[in-house]
């Protein structure tokens, strides 16, 4: 399958990838590094690293020409989210204020100027006993969030929030919507979450360009989905209103392995920081 690059116009000099690697231990083992230095991406948003720094071979957790930060879960080998960047940002929090959600390792709000670049890791629903128990904390999760990215943008920042959101967001962004009408990651009132982003001036931007269905970032490891294209499209890149006319292009990147998501990226304007 070719990569589901958004039409438009020419990519910008910034670019910035979200990428869910399922363990980057695992990842690291797949070809993570090589893939880092062939993304052209200037910045790198990790989820679901698994793994404290100290965990990770020295090449991985601080490979030459990047800066790195990590926000490790305190439960080992759970959740975590970890940031690349070839110039170092100005200021990373990993905090919203409420231990239940910083003790997962979900967030790191990166800004450089008046660029800031959420790297977040949204909580799936699903329980422990495989059913939908865990739909109101990831509920309040998105809210605590969405308050918090107000307040930035209300400062004059510029930004972007990039991760793996746990949900997709129309029918059009999994490929078997009416199967999956029960099952959290598609449930009306998840779907409700995005549509309130949406209406208070969040742009996902892959669909500022390309508005057919059949582009997936994350597939089930079994019965040969990704083959198959039996996806979901559950990683975004949301730019805020003040961050959108900066937005040059968007991609997802299907044919990259290493997880069972693939990268999706966003091109911008380097202005947009200034």
């Amino acid at each position: 399958m070719r990569p589901s690059r958004a039409a438009g116009a020419p990519a910008g000099p910034l670019r910035v990838v979200s990428w869910n690697v399922n363990g980057l231990r695992a990842c690291a083992e797949k070809g993570f590094l090589q893939w880092l230095r062939r993304s052209r991406a200037h910045v790198v948003g990790l989820q679901e690293v698994r793994a404290a720094p100290e965990q990770l071979r020295p090449e991985v957790a601080a490979p030459r020409g990047w800066h790195v930060h990590f926000a490790p879960a305190q439960r080992p080998g759970y959740s975590g989210v970890a940031l690349y960047a070839r110039r170092p940002f100005a200021a990373v929090e990993t905090s919203l204020g409420l231990p239940e959600f910083d003790a997962e390792g979900r967030v790191q709000l990166a800004r450089t100027g008046r660029l800031l670049i959420a790297n977040v890791y949204f909580p799936n629903g699903s329980g422990k006993e495989r059913d939908n128990g865990r739909v109101p904390f990831k509920l309040e999760f998105y809210r605590t969030l969405h308050r918090r990215l107000e307040r930035e943008r209300a400062r004059g920042l510029r930004v972007l929030v990039m991760g793996d959101f746990n949900t997709a967001h129309r029918e059009i962004d999994l490929a078997r919507p009416r199967e999956n009408r029960g099952t959290s990651g598609f449930l009306p009132e998840e779907c409700a979450e995005l549509d309130r982003w949406v209406a208070t001036g969040w742009h996902d931007t892959f669909r500022l360009f390309e508005d057919r269905g059949g582009h997936y970032s994350w597939w089930s490891q079994r019965q040969g989905a990704r083959q198959r294209n039996v996806g979901w499209r559950i990683d975004y890149v949301f730019a805020c209103a003040a961050a959108r006319p900066f937005v040059r292009a968007a991609a997802l990147h299907p044919k990259v392995q290493g997880s069972d998501h693939c990268p999706v990226s966003v091109d911008v304007e380097a202005g947009i920081a200034e």
